[in-house]
Protein backbone atom coordinates (compact mmCIF):
# COMPACT_ATOMS: atom_id res chain seq x y z
CA UNK A 1 0.00 0.00 0.00
CA UNK A 2 1.22 3.49 -0.83
CA UNK A 3 0.88 5.79 2.18
CA UNK A 4 1.62 9.31 3.35
CA UNK A 5 1.76 10.78 6.86
CA UNK A 6 0.51 14.22 7.89
CA UNK A 7 1.45 15.72 11.26
CA UNK A 8 2.58 19.21 12.26
CA UNK A 9 5.14 17.69 14.67
CA UNK A 10 8.33 16.42 12.94
CA UNK A 11 9.10 14.09 15.86
CA UNK A 12 5.72 12.40 15.42
CA UNK A 13 6.43 11.94 11.71
CA UNK A 14 9.77 10.34 12.56
CA UNK A 15 7.93 7.75 14.66
CA UNK A 16 5.59 6.92 11.78
CA UNK A 17 8.57 6.71 9.39
CA UNK A 18 10.41 4.34 11.71
CA UNK A 19 7.41 2.07 12.25
CA UNK A 20 6.35 2.07 8.57
CA UNK A 21 9.85 1.05 7.50
CA UNK A 22 9.35 -2.18 9.46
CA UNK A 23 5.99 -3.05 7.83
CA UNK A 24 6.75 -4.80 4.52
CA UNK A 25 3.42 -4.08 2.84
CA UNK A 26 3.39 -0.31 3.57
CA UNK A 27 5.42 2.11 1.44
CA UNK A 28 5.54 5.56 2.99
CA UNK A 29 5.80 7.80 -0.07
CA UNK A 30 5.95 11.19 1.65
CA UNK A 31 5.44 13.02 4.94
CA UNK A 32 4.01 16.48 5.52
CA UNK A 33 3.97 19.00 8.33
CA UNK A 34 1.76 21.29 6.23
CA UNK A 35 -1.73 19.92 5.58
CA UNK A 36 -2.28 21.97 2.42
CA UNK A 37 0.93 20.62 0.88
CA UNK A 38 -0.46 17.16 1.57
CA UNK A 39 -3.77 17.99 -0.10
CA UNK A 40 -1.95 19.11 -3.24
CA UNK A 41 0.08 15.90 -3.21
CA UNK A 42 -3.09 13.81 -2.91
CA UNK A 43 -4.54 15.57 -5.95
CA UNK A 44 -1.56 14.44 -8.04
CA UNK A 45 -0.76 10.96 -6.69
CA UNK A 46 -2.65 7.75 -5.99
CA UNK A 47 -2.42 7.06 -2.28
CA UNK A 48 -4.05 4.13 -0.51
CA UNK A 49 -3.60 5.13 3.13
CA UNK A 50 -3.04 8.29 5.20
CA UNK A 51 -1.61 8.42 8.71
CA UNK A 52 -3.32 11.61 9.82
CA UNK A 53 -2.92 13.77 12.92
CA UNK A 54 -6.09 15.47 14.15
CA UNK A 55 -5.03 18.65 15.94
CA UNK A 56 -3.06 20.74 13.47
CA UNK A 57 -2.89 24.47 12.73
CA UNK A 58 -5.05 25.96 9.94
CA UNK A 59 -7.09 22.77 9.38
CA UNK A 60 -7.61 19.76 11.61
CA UNK A 61 -7.34 16.21 10.35
CA UNK A 62 -11.06 15.51 10.33
CA UNK A 63 -11.82 18.63 8.29
CA UNK A 64 -9.01 17.71 5.91
CA UNK A 65 -10.51 14.25 5.42
CA UNK A 66 -13.97 15.73 4.82
CA UNK A 67 -12.52 18.04 2.17
CA UNK A 68 -11.40 15.12 -0.02
CA UNK A 69 -13.91 14.00 -2.65
CA UNK A 70 -12.51 10.47 -2.85
CA UNK A 71 -10.43 9.98 0.30
CA UNK A 72 -7.98 7.12 0.80
CA UNK A 73 -8.18 4.91 3.86
CA UNK A 74 -7.14 6.79 6.99
CA UNK A 75 -5.56 5.89 10.31
CA UNK A 76 -5.80 8.78 12.74
CA UNK A 77 -2.80 9.49 14.99
CA UNK A 78 -3.37 11.83 17.91
CA UNK A 79 -2.54 12.56 21.52
CA UNK A 80 -6.21 13.23 22.33
CA UNK A 81 -8.58 10.36 23.04
CA UNK A 82 -11.78 12.43 22.92
CA UNK A 83 -11.88 12.31 19.12
CA UNK A 84 -12.15 8.52 18.87
CA UNK A 85 -15.92 8.24 18.39
CA UNK A 86 -16.00 10.96 15.73
CA UNK A 87 -13.11 9.34 13.86
CA UNK A 88 -15.03 6.09 13.43
CA UNK A 89 -18.07 8.01 12.22
CA UNK A 90 -15.75 9.09 9.40
CA UNK A 91 -15.05 5.41 8.66
CA UNK A 92 -11.45 5.56 9.87
CA UNK A 93 -9.57 2.28 9.74
CA UNK A 94 -8.11 2.84 13.21
CA UNK A 95 -7.28 5.41 15.85
CA UNK A 96 -3.74 5.43 17.25
CA UNK A 97 -3.26 7.26 20.53
CA UNK A 98 0.21 8.76 20.88
CA UNK A 99 2.66 7.46 21.90
CA UNK A 100 1.87 4.19 20.11
CA UNK A 101 4.05 1.10 19.93
CA UNK A 102 5.18 -0.78 16.84
CA UNK A 103 2.83 -3.73 17.60
CA UNK A 104 -0.12 -1.34 17.88
CA UNK A 105 0.93 0.40 14.65
CA UNK A 106 1.24 -2.97 12.91
CA UNK A 107 -2.25 -3.98 14.06
CA UNK A 108 -3.69 -0.84 12.44
CA UNK A 109 -1.75 -1.49 9.24
CA UNK A 110 -3.02 -5.08 9.12
CA UNK A 111 -6.60 -3.81 9.32
CA UNK A 112 -5.91 -1.44 6.43
CA UNK A 113 -4.31 -4.23 4.39
CA UNK A 114 -7.31 -6.45 4.97
CA UNK A 115 -9.59 -3.80 3.50
CA UNK A 116 -7.12 -3.06 0.70
CA UNK A 117 -7.19 -6.75 -0.33
CA UNK A 118 -10.97 -6.77 -0.19
CA UNK A 119 -11.15 -3.78 -2.51
CA UNK A 120 -8.63 -5.29 -4.89
CA UNK A 121 -10.67 -8.45 -5.19
CA UNK A 122 -14.04 -6.76 -5.51
CA UNK A 123 -13.97 -5.66 -9.15
CA UNK A 124 -17.19 -6.74 -10.78
CA UNK A 125 -18.68 -7.79 -7.47
CA UNK A 126 -21.72 -5.56 -8.02
CA UNK A 127 -22.75 -7.83 -10.88
CA UNK A 128 -22.55 -10.96 -8.75
CA UNK A 129 -25.36 -12.63 -6.85
CA UNK A 130 -23.12 -13.47 -3.88
CA UNK A 131 -20.20 -12.00 -1.98
CA UNK A 132 -17.68 -13.38 0.50
CA UNK A 133 -17.80 -11.81 3.95
CA UNK A 134 -14.88 -12.18 6.32
CA UNK A 135 -16.18 -13.29 9.72
CA UNK A 136 -13.25 -13.85 12.06
CA UNK A 137 -10.85 -16.15 10.21
CA UNK A 138 -13.50 -17.41 7.79
CA UNK A 139 -14.69 -16.14 4.41
CA UNK A 140 -18.43 -16.87 4.28
CA UNK A 141 -20.29 -16.89 0.99
CA UNK A 142 -23.41 -14.77 1.33
CA UNK A 143 -26.25 -14.42 -1.17
CA UNK A 144 -26.90 -10.74 -1.81
CA UNK A 145 -30.67 -11.27 -2.01
CA UNK A 146 -30.65 -12.70 1.55
CA UNK A 147 -29.31 -9.47 3.08
CA UNK A 148 -32.07 -7.47 4.80
CA UNK A 149 -30.00 -4.59 6.14
CA UNK A 150 -26.54 -3.70 7.45
CA UNK A 151 -25.84 -2.04 10.78
CA UNK A 152 -22.68 -0.31 12.00
CA UNK A 153 -21.64 -1.51 15.45
CA UNK A 154 -18.43 -0.01 16.78
CA UNK A 155 -15.56 -1.18 14.58
CA UNK A 156 -17.76 -3.80 12.90
CA UNK A 157 -20.59 -4.00 10.39
CA UNK A 158 -23.36 -6.51 11.10
CA UNK A 159 -25.20 -8.02 8.14
CA UNK A 160 -28.75 -8.98 9.12
CA UNK A 161 -29.95 -11.83 6.90
CA UNK A 162 -33.14 -13.74 6.33
CA UNK A 163 -34.16 -16.48 8.79
CA UNK A 164 -32.77 -14.43 11.72
CA UNK A 165 -29.18 -15.04 10.65
CA UNK A 166 -26.40 -12.48 10.92
CA UNK A 167 -22.72 -12.02 10.12
CA UNK A 168 -20.22 -9.48 11.41
CA UNK A 169 -17.21 -8.10 9.59
CA UNK A 170 -14.54 -5.47 10.27
CA UNK A 171 -15.21 -3.84 6.90
CA UNK A 172 -16.60 -0.31 7.56
CA UNK A 173 -20.22 0.23 6.63
CA UNK A 174 -19.29 2.88 4.02
CA UNK A 175 -17.06 0.36 2.27
CA UNK A 176 -19.80 -2.28 2.35
CA UNK A 177 -22.03 0.14 0.45
CA UNK A 178 -19.41 0.25 -2.30
CA UNK A 179 -19.42 -3.54 -2.55
CA UNK A 180 -23.17 -4.03 -2.90
CA UNK A 181 -25.47 -3.42 -5.91
CA UNK A 182 -26.31 0.29 -5.95
CA UNK A 183 -29.77 -0.35 -7.39
CA UNK A 184 -30.80 -2.36 -4.33
CA UNK A 185 -28.83 -1.03 -1.34
CA UNK A 186 -29.30 2.47 0.05
CA UNK A 187 -27.71 4.16 3.04
CA UNK A 188 -30.49 5.75 5.09
CA UNK A 189 -28.52 6.56 8.26
CA UNK A 190 -24.85 6.73 9.22
CA UNK A 191 -25.38 3.38 10.97
CA UNK A 192 -27.72 1.65 8.50
CA UNK A 193 -27.81 0.43 4.91
CA UNK A 194 -31.01 -1.23 3.73
CA UNK A 195 -32.01 -3.55 0.93
CA UNK A 196 -34.81 -1.60 -0.75
CA UNK A 197 -36.32 -4.84 -2.08
CA UNK A 198 -37.04 -5.90 1.52
CA UNK A 199 -38.92 -2.76 2.63
CA UNK A 200 -42.48 -3.30 3.92
CA UNK A 201 -43.33 0.39 4.33
CA UNK A 202 -41.73 3.77 5.02
CA UNK A 203 -42.43 7.34 5.96
CA UNK A 204 -40.17 10.40 6.08
CA UNK A 205 -38.66 9.33 9.41
CA UNK A 206 -38.16 5.57 9.16
CA UNK A 207 -38.43 2.42 7.08
CA UNK A 208 -39.66 -1.01 8.12
CA UNK A 209 -38.08 -4.29 7.12
CA UNK A 210 -40.18 -7.02 8.66
CA UNK A 211 -40.80 -5.88 12.24
CA UNK A 212 -37.58 -3.86 12.36
CA UNK A 213 -37.94 -0.07 12.30
CA UNK A 214 -34.85 1.67 10.89
CA UNK A 215 -34.44 5.45 11.28
CA UNK A 216 -33.75 7.77 8.37
CA UNK A 217 -30.93 10.11 9.36
CA UNK A 218 -31.34 13.86 9.02
CA UNK A 219 -28.52 14.03 6.46
CA UNK A 220 -29.93 11.13 4.42
CA UNK A 221 -33.42 12.44 3.65
CA UNK A 222 -32.56 12.52 -0.08
CA UNK A 223 -32.76 8.72 0.03
CA UNK A 224 -36.58 9.04 0.17
CA UNK A 225 -36.54 9.68 -3.59
CA UNK A 226 -35.04 6.21 -4.09
CA UNK A 227 -37.41 4.30 -1.83
CA UNK A 228 -40.58 4.60 -3.86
Amino acid sequence: MNAIAIDDEPIALDVVKSHAAKVPFVTLQATFTNAFDAIRYLQQHKIDLIFLDIKMPDINGMDLLNSLSNPPMVIFTTAYSEHAVKSFELDAIDYLLKPFSLPRFLKACNKAMELYDLRAGSEGIKQQSSIFIKDGYQQIKTQVEEILYLEASGNYTILHLEDNKSLSTRVPIAEMLNLLPAKSFIRVHRAFIINRDKINKFDKFQVWIGQKSIPIGATYTQCLQKLG
